[in-house]
């Protein structure tokens, strides 16, 4: 069969829905991206080594918080998503798409093992007429260097035999404006049929494709984004710093300049960042860059200001206590809120567990409370284990220090305050508190 005919046919199936779909790994990303395939029609299978998690999409259980579920358990129902932890039917599926983690090592260079692993099994069942996509992001250069030669080794040819495209995950956990549907979606391809094919399968189920020249566009156009993010985020958490220094109100000053209509976009400061993109997409690209010979200073710069911010926070704690004659060694202190960001039960590289971690190796007694989050268990290079306490008017008045890293909108900060002895807040979620007594220490 002709490449044409092959791209032909496999455009005709997508269109008609009777293209069965394979998504390997079932996270913040795979899941809802499966969902909306199988919302629109297709057979979709869900593949994750994690047992537990593909159980749970096989009872309808939902684990993600923008995935309905509703949503979820009908499809499931239907029989138009279910979900595996075995690679043998990917021979069946006539589009691939991976979404694996792609982590840090503690070193900071990209840990690609993931993909590497999934492209493997892929290798294994590989046939003509497949779309194979890449959604975790990456540094440039990956599908085709990375991915590509695995797949190529099987003697099928890409954009002949195959088709392989990368389209970066857009993916903004909590956000109930900007979901998997109405998120813009950047395609690169191979070869321009590869990029046809894949355009026409995003095109089922996203609102608005935007396609590039290459795979290589595709991945430096995500960690621009988040290196975009990182960076402008390091300059206000350096001007808060400076701010605290000059006895300047940062948050005043910030709101002050999201006023102008033009030239400015407004970021907040922050105890330091977290979640699954900010703080190691950048590091891809510093990473990848070093290849060149070529130093990304901004983003570098950026990532230190970020880590550091976190001590400034654990000293912002110190200073408070100091002005009770308090020492931080052996003080009670409650944490509020330990997802990375608000409204989500997401821990991934909270800076909640660093400065956690910091203030228990200072002598601290810690608890914390978040409703999204009821338990820490250990993971990537965080050791803390415990469990979420209640939020009772005991437990805040029995706190030495009530730290805010995390400003959930279903805790009431006005009752907070009125039960606290201090309250640090890295967030300004006592923006609008009434008669703080000088109690509130914003960072």
């Amino acid at each position: 069969m002709t490449e044409r005919n092959l791209t032909a046919q496999l455009k005709e199936k997508i269109l008609s829905r009777e293209a069965k779909i394979g998504v390997i790994g079932l996270g913040y990303v795979g899941l809802p991206l499966a969902v909306e395939k199988g919302k629109v029609g297709f057979q979709v299978v869900g593949i994750d080594q994690n047992t537990a998690r593909a159980a749970m999409v096989n009872r309808g259980e939902n684990y993600i918080g923008d995935v309905k579920d509703d949503e979820l358990k009908r499809l499931v129902t239907e029989g138009k998503l279910y979900a595996t932890s075995t690679f043998e039917g990917l021979a069946d599926m006539d589009v691939i798409i991976i979404c694996v983690p792609t982590p840090l090592t503690i070193t900071r260079d990209p840990d690609i093992s993931y993909i590497e692993n999934v492209t493997g099994e892929i290798a294994k069942y590989i046939r003509k007429g497949q779309l194979v996509t890449l959604e975790s992001t990456t540094y440039p250069g990956t599908t085709e260097e990375v991915i590509l030669p695995r797949l190529e080794a099987s003697g099928l040819k890409v954009g002949e035999d195959f088709f392989l495209a990368f389209s970066p995950e857009r993916v903004d956990p909590g956000n109930k404006r900007f979901t998997t549907r109405n998120t813009s979606k950047v395609v690169g391809g191979v070869t321009p049929a590869c990029l046809e094919v894949a355009q026409t399968f995003y095109e089922q189920t996203i609102l608005q494709v935007v396609p590039v020249s290459s795979p290589a566009v595709a991945e430096m156009t995500k960690v621009f984004e988040n290196s975009y993010r990182a960076v402008n985020i390091a300059l206000v958490n350096e001007l808060m710093m400076l701010s605290d220094r000059m006895g300047i109100d940062v948050w005043e000053v910030v709101e002050a300049a999201g006023t102008k209509p033009f030239g400015i976009q407004t970021f907040y400061p922050g105890p330091g960042v977290g979640g699954h993109c900010i703080p190691i997409d950048p590091f891809y690209l510093t990473w990848k860059a070093r290849e060149y010979d070529f130093h990304t200073r901004f983003i570098e710069l950026a990532g230190e200001i970020n880590v550091e911010v976190s001590y400034y926070v654990v000293n912002k704690v110190i200073q408070a206590l100091n002005k009770v004659r308090k020492s931080v060694n052996g003080s009670k202190i409650m944490v509020l809120g330990v997802a990375y960001k608000k409204d989500i039960d997401d821990v991934r590289e909270s800076p909640a567990l660093k400065i956690m971690a910091m203030l228990l190796k200072e002598g601290a007694e810690l608890t914390y409370h978040d409703p999204y989050v009821p338990a820490i268990q250990p993971h990537g290079g965080s050791k803390i284990k415990m469990e979420s306490s209640q939020l009772t008017s005991e437990n805040i008045e029995e706190a030495d220090c009530v730290l805010i890293i995390t400003d959930h909108s279903n805790i009431d900060y006005q009752w907070i305050t009125n039960h606290a002895r201090i309250v640090v807040d890295t967030r300004n979620a006592t923006k609008n508190v009434k008669d703080k007594r000088e109690k509130i220490f914003l960072i």
